[in-house]
């Protein structure tokens, strides 16, 4: 009988590899780093259209980039990414890709936020008020539930980014629940599906798919590396999982 299973298992996987999914039916990607020279994402603006045209080859109809923007390391304003935007569109129309590129920013939620969103500065995904914004990795900030609301009263609507990756609430999956509770939006990170960050995230990546808890889908690509590992996600069964799930807010940004 076991032999069996392991026969069954290993025939669904090779038709599973004959049949990668399709992330065209995503539309638009709202989480990247493809302006040269401001982040730790693309460094040139050659790494910024190779970046972009595979997202192009592989049917996205748009991409929103989103720059970090941190008090003490990386202090982009509006203007700093608006005009990275513009060099990078006309590097794109000059190879002739016809896709739309968009920004907004990761906001890392730190002492300067609350003051960008007291003066209604935040950039936003598209025409919407969705804003991307981050945690540090060591753990969470006292304020997050003041700033989350102060965002709302802003006429924001917060999105957090790979709560996947956050290794302090692993074994407090409730702190998930309360957030979409509170109105914020999820965004996973496709290479949280490979294990690209570690087992654990990936194990939490998943719950939240099976919960559906997800509103949006991101690369957070950074550079060809991340490239390599979408290659390989569109085989990820929880990925088949989430997209047919009806839950997906990406396309509402195109």
């Amino acid at each position: 009988m076991g032999l069996f299973s392991n026969l069954f298992s290993k025939k669904k996987k090779e038709e599973r590899l004959l049949n990668p999914i399709d992330l065209s039916v995503l539309g638009c990607d709202m989480h990247s780093h493809f302006i040269p020279g401001i982040d730790d994402g693309a460094q040139t603006i050659e790494d910024s259209v190779t970046l972009i045209s595979f997202f192009h080859e592989w049917g996205y109809k748009k991409v929103i980039t989103t720059p970090h923007v941190m008090s003490d390391t990386y202090r982009n304003t509006p203007e700093i990414i608006l005009s990275g935007l513009e060099k990078v569109r006309e590097a794109l129309k000059q190879q002739g890709i016809p896709i739309q590129v968009e920004a907004a920013a990761e906001y890392y939620m730190d002492y300067e936020l609350e003051k960008k969103i007291d003066e209604k500065t935040l950039l936003t995904l598209g025409n919407t008020k969705y804003v991307l914004f981050e945690l540090s990795f060591v753990q969470p900030p006292d304020n997050l539930y003041h700033l989350i609301f102060k965002m709302q009263t802003q006429g924001y609507k917060p999105v957090l980014a790979h709560p996947e990756r956050y290794n302090f609430w692993h074994s407090d999956f409730e702190v998930y629940e309360q957030l979409v509770d509170k109105g914020v939006a999820l965004q996973l990170n496709l290479n949280s599906l490979t294990g690209y960050y570690s087992p654990d995230v990936k194990m939490i990546a998943e719950r939240l798919i099976d919960n559906n808890m997800v509103s949006f889908l991101g690369s957070d690509c950074h550079h060809v590396g991340h490239i390599n590992l979408l290659k390989q996600v569109v085989y990820e069964k929880p990925l088949e999982k989430l997209l047919a799930s009806g839950k997906l807010l990406n396309h509402t940004l195109i």
